[in-house]
């Protein structure tokens, strides 16, 4: 059993990894700034902001993983990346592996590129955030050796507003992006949430991004 600490718990892909990795037996921690609306048995939740030392003095030590899957959106604009800079400070040289989930646009449309960034231009109001996931990607890449890191860029839909159906399976990719017969590239959440636990529970990317889809 592990011990996982998910920042932004109660969001849509947080709350799904908290559920997924309560379902199978994991002591599991959700920090949100707002209580959740329906709590899930069995997890454990502590009610503050994640750019609070305190907080992260509470959760991140003794955690076998910490999740960050808070949302660079609203007042959280800029502010992702601090908070991956607080986590790598903490965390680096220690036993505990960081896992980021963050986006999708840095992925390659096809072997050689060009990125999705490059190839479908993201419209100026999710531009900050789409470039805090590109950020943060590369922040990661170049730090310490002696962090364990992962980085899960999701599907090029993905988010509540997206209808995509739990199916219990999902596909595991690298740095191209992955697409069905449609050309579609979407996940449920509970179906990336069952990825970064199977990620959890046997390691395979170390320092690594990778990627899954329907």
């Amino acid at each position: 059993m592990a011990r996982i600490t998910i920042l932004g718990g109660t969001g849509y892909a947080g709350a799904a990894v908290a559920a997924e990795g309560q379902l199978r037996g994991h002591d599991v921690v959700a920090v949100s700034r707002t209580a959740p609306t329906g709590p899930i048995a069995g997890v454990q939740y502590v009610t503050g902001s994640a750019l609070d030392p305190d907080i992260l003095d509470r959760v991140v030590p003794g955690s076998d993983v910490v999740i960050e899957a808070v949302s660079p959106r609203g007042d959280m604009v800029g502010k992702e990346e601090g908070l991956v800079d607080e986590l790598i400070a903490r965390i680096t040289g220690t036993p505990t592996r960081l896992g980021v989930i963050g986006g999708a646009s840095s992925l390659l449309v096809r072997e050689g590129g060009p990125t999705l960034f490059n190839a479908h231009q993201p419209p100026p109001e999710v531009l900050p955030e789409v470039e805090t996931g590109m950020r943060v990607l590369e922040t990661l890449q170049h730090s310490a050796e002696t962090l364990d890191w992962f980085y899960l860029s999701p599907p090029a839909e993905f988010g509540a507003w997206v209808a995509a159906p739990d199916t219990g399976r999902y596909r595991l990719g690298g740095d191209i992006l992955l697409t069905d017969d449609d050309g579609r590239s979407v996940i449920s959440a509970p179906d990336l949430a069952r990825a970064i636990l199977d990620e959890i529970e046997k390691p395979a990317h170390h320092r690594r991004r990778f990627h899954v889809a329907h």
